[in-house]
């Protein structure tokens, strides 16, 4: 009989199957001491659920246990990289579904800036969208499904971030990534002769896709990032950055893009 959802952020039975076995096993039973594990569902509801709202960690609903707990599980599965390794395979599995190769051979790449609320470290002006806050720069494939993120200050330049996009991509072994649309913000010599010196390893082409006309109309192929971007505004907790620490950041957008994949999988 399936579990009745309290709310409609929690997971459902058949999402759950699928989650519980990415995630690390819990460690209470016979023989153990200290503070019995949390029921790990429980704890995902909770997490999903400040993700989707935006509520402070310390308002979560009595119905999701200690807030301190929660937040325990989020911190130290984001510590062990258990967010990005179970993003990364839920992108894998839906390429799958949708009868492609689980790793792309083309992507878009973009920057958001996000308004920060008080945050004293790693936050900066940017004059071009006169936003001061962070910004945040993905790597997704042509389905939009994010491959890399990577959180910084406002003013960091958009082809550092992309520099730190694809190291952070390709550190996890050889890749299928062979195309990178841009748009104009990451034209230049310095970036292009970067990416020549470490083509023998990468071999990745980076392609500016110009918007053409005035007003709004679809970029080709950068509309894609841009549908992303979307996806994640529905999220609360991304619409505004409310992390001290960037890495944090970067995995409630790792979180939002597990939820976004699970609904495909109910």
């Amino acid at each position: 009989m399936n579990m009745q959802a309290a709310y409609q952020t929690d997971v459902t039975d058949t999402q759950w199957e699928l989650l519980s076995a990415l995630l690390p096993k819990s460690k209470s039973g016979k023989g153990k001491r200290g503070r019995p594990s949390l029921d790990r569902r429980l704890v995902v509801n909770g997490i999903l659920y400040v993700v989707k709202t935006g509520c402070q960690w310390r308002m979560l609903p009595h119905e999701f246990g200690d807030w301190n707990s929660i937040y325990h599980y989020f911190k130290k599965w984001r510590q062990d990289g258990v967010w990005h390794d179970v993003e990364a395979e839920l992108v894998k599995r839906e390429r799958r579904r949708q009868g492609r190769n689980p790793e792309p051979s083309a992507g878009c790449v973009d920057s958001q800036c996000v308004k920060t609320t008080t945050q004293g470290i790693d936050v900066g002006f940017n004059g071009g969208k006169l936003i001061d806050g962070r910004m945040y720069s993905i790597l997704v494939d042509t389905l939009g499904l994010i491959l890399a993120v990577f959180v910084s200050a406002a003013n960091f330049g958009e082809r550092e971030g992309l520099k730190h996009l694809l190291l952070d991509y390709f550190a996890s072994g050889v890749r299928r990534l062979r195309h990178i649309w841009v748009d104009e913000g990451y034209s230049g010599n310095p970036l292009q002769q970067w990416i020549y010196k470490l083509k023998k390893t990468w071999k990745v082409v980076i392609e500016v896709v110009e918007k053409q006309g005035k007003g709004f109309n679809l970029v080709k192929r950068r509309w894609v990032v841009e549908r992303t971007f979307a996806w994640l505004n529905n999220f609360r907790r991304h619409s505004k950055n409310y992390e001290v620490l960037t890495c944090n950041s970067e995995a409630i957008v790792m979180i939002a893009m597990i939820a976004i994949l699970l609904r495909r999988f109910a």
